[in-house]
């Protein structure tokens, strides 16, 4: 298994779970592609596009910073061929950047669901479109939303109905494009955490630190993300992976490696199926 010489295109990889997928494959020497906002630091908000280069450069990648909006169709065509032009193509592309909001209905601001929509739904839908020429070229070329199972039931939706249909938009995406791309040998698949990922989402609008106590790091989504981009794209398409799960059968055994506190039972994240069972306790260490 290795991503030695591929190119990744990562979408909102200036910080967190899409930073942390960079970086795993840069310790195989990938080239990675920073498509973010970010270029300047905020206030609130830890990393930019550059010093994530950095960081994909120090663990033994090529990295290349671009200021992309999800947003914008003109933004995403250029920086994608940017990236084509400066490693030769690209092999995976990583629907990651979201836009989070958990207001319900009655009080919602629509400004607020129209950019969910249109950096979770549409943002996806539209790099995926844009990234298929290239990846029709490439020798084992994955797509990956992070995006949930799409099960419908209304506990997932009840209490952020304007969420839930933007983030759930990105897994109809899946849906759709892993059946049309399949014929191309183009994989299409979502990746989804089974418990809060400590990301400066969940410390900034979740939950602070007593959430961040209560989350795993980042390393457990970028490993499973590891293990489908080298599984082969003509056999591995539609699935929707729950992180830990799918380590688990790949044979990982050792999940308290990415706790952040041991001592702190682990938030299950929003959107997990009901008959879907941790591989491992959630529980405190010695309390599961």
């Amino acid at each position: 298994m290795s991503l030695a010489g591929k190119t990744l295109f990562i979408t909102g990889a200036s910080r967190g779970i899409g930073l942390e997928i960079g970086l795993r494959a840069a310790r195989d020497g990938a080239n990675v592609a920073i498509a973010a906002k970010t270029a300047d630091p905020h206030p609130r908000l830890e990393g930019t596009i550059y010093t994530a280069a950095e960081a994909i450069e120090k663990a033994g990648g090529k990295a290349l910073p671009l200021v992309v909006d999800v947003r914008d169709d003109e933004s995403v065509a250029q920086a994608m061929a940017k990236t084509a032009e400066t490693f030769g193509g690209i092999d995976i592309l990583v629907n990651n950047a979201s836009a989070i909001n958990l207001t319900p209905v009655e009080a919602i601001d629509m400004k607020r669901f129209d950019l969910m929509h249109q950096i979770n739904t549409r943002g996806t839908l539209l790099c995926s479109k844009l990234a298929i020429p290239y990846l029709k070229n490439a020798q084992n070329p994955h797509i990956l939303m992070l995006s949930p199972p799409l099960d419908m039931q209304e506990k997932w939706f009840k209490n952020h109905t304007a969420y839930s249909i933007a983030k759930y938009g990105m897994s109809l995406v899946v849906l759709g494009l892993a059946g049309e791309l399949r014929p191309k040998g183009i994989a299409v698949n979502a990746l989804w955490p089974r418990t809060s990922i400590a990301t400066a989402a969940v410390n900034n609008l979740l939950g602070g630190e007593q959430m961040m106590q209560a989350s795993r790091k980042p390393a457990i989504v970028a490993d499973a993300a590891y293990e489908i981009f080298n599984r082969p794209s003509r056999e591995c398409s539609g699935n929707f992976f729950i992180d830990d799960t799918l380590l688990a059968e790949a044979g990982v055994t050792d999940f308290d490696q990415y706790r952040v506190n041991p001592e702190v039972d682990l938030f299950q994240d929003f959107f997990v199926p009901d008959d879907s069972p941790a591989p491992a306790s959630l529980k405190a260490v010695g309390k599961g």
